[in-house]
């Protein structure tokens, strides 16, 4: 009896310790699925209101990482051994300099951001207006004396203009001291004003005009984006295929199961994530056939494809439509 008492002992600490201590790791794994094109706590996940929808069917899913935190040590070993999720350092996802509330307004922050983004990429990819206008003007920048706030910029040295990664681009590829010719309608009128560059900060060997643009939909309807508890850019692409799909005619997932992920900008750019293996399990078990990979995103993809998915590799808008507009007739698309 004391025999088996004493060799019960190390068995207990070993319970205590492995329950009691808690690793600097977090878990990693697949987490919730969003069909874009349907609804979620009843309301539209992408909601169009203001203009005529174009029926939609199939899935168009956004993908999520979920964050298991606070994980003692069977708790880690047991995740990392059924390999669904993976380990990682905690400071990775949660900065020793910040709380976990600010993490998580960020996070909130760069989702709403991709909401915006995903408006604006599938108005200009639709050819519908909006408005680049300047909401701000440095006091002392180039361009003090010869823009304004709320004027709409509408070329650079003759080069049209739509998005605020076209302003950035033109002037950045221009020495500082070149002047340059802004077209801009101010207050209903068109004029040209000229603006001598200056120095990037950072980058000196740009120029800089010392404006901040900003895109707005001049449309006669409304997107909204009812996702709640969800935070992180990488929703953008798919957002954005739904408010295309909806706007135009066609399905652009074909009837089927298109899941995906991605960040975007305005100008359609398609952007690397991060969690990728974990989002194709996800979109897999949800019953994803295609998945969108962002080219940049491929190398890790294919070293983990769950069977019964197929990687189509994406660069920006253009070519993520038609991709699908491809397998949809039947034919092939750029894969990982």
């Amino acid at each position: 009896m004391v025999t088996l008492a004493a060799a019960l002992v190390p068995v207990v600490a070993l319970f205590t310790l492995g329950t009691a201590v808690t690793v600097p790791f977090v878990a990693l794994g697949p987490g919730p699925t969003f069909n874009t094109l349907g609804e979620a706590d009843g309301k539209p996940v992408v909601e169009i209101e203001g203009t005529e929808i174009d029926p939609t069917s199939g899935n168009l899913n956004m993908t999520t990482v979920s964050v298991r935190d606070g994980l003692n040590i069977f708790e880690a070993f047991g995740n990392w051994i059924s390999g669904r999720y993976g380990l990682v350092p905690r400071a990775e996802v949660y900065p020793p300099d910040k709380s976990k509330d600010e993490v998580k307004q960020e996070n909130e922050a760069d989702f709403a951001q991709s909401e915006d983004s995903a408006e604006l990429a599938a108005l200009h990819y639709l050819d519908l207006p909006v408005a680049l206008e300047v909401v701000d003007v440095a006091k002392d920048g180039p361009a003090k004396d010869a823009l304004r706030p709320g004027d709409q910029l509408l070329a650079i040295n003759g080069a049209q203009v739509q998005t605020v990664g076209e302003v950035q681009r033109a002037v950045a590829e221009l020495d500082p001291g070149s002047e340059v010719s802004v077209l801009l309608r101010r207050d209903g009128q068109e004029m040209t004003v000229p603006v001598t560059l200056g120095e990037r900060p950072g980058a000196t060997d740009h120029g800089y005009l010392g404006i901040t643009p900003q895109e707005k939909p001049e449309v006669p309807f409304t997107v909204e984006f009812n996702l709640a508890e969800v935070g992180g850019p990488s929703a953008g692409l798919m957002f954005t295929l739904a408010v295309i799909d909806k706007l135009s005619s066609g399905e652009l997932s074909g009837g089927g199961f298109v899941a995906g992920t991605g960040t975007i900008d305005s100008d359609g750019e398609v952007g690397p994530i991060g969690g990728i293996p974990y989002k194709l399990l996800a979109a897999r078990e949800a019953g994803a056939t295609t998945f969108l990979v962002p080219s940049k995103n491929c190398d890790e993809a294919r070293q983990r494809v769950p069977e019964g998915l197929r990687l189509v590799k994406v660069d920006n808008l253009d070519g993520a439509v038609s991709a699908l507009e491809s397998l949809n007739t039947g034919g092939d698309a750029p894969a990982c």
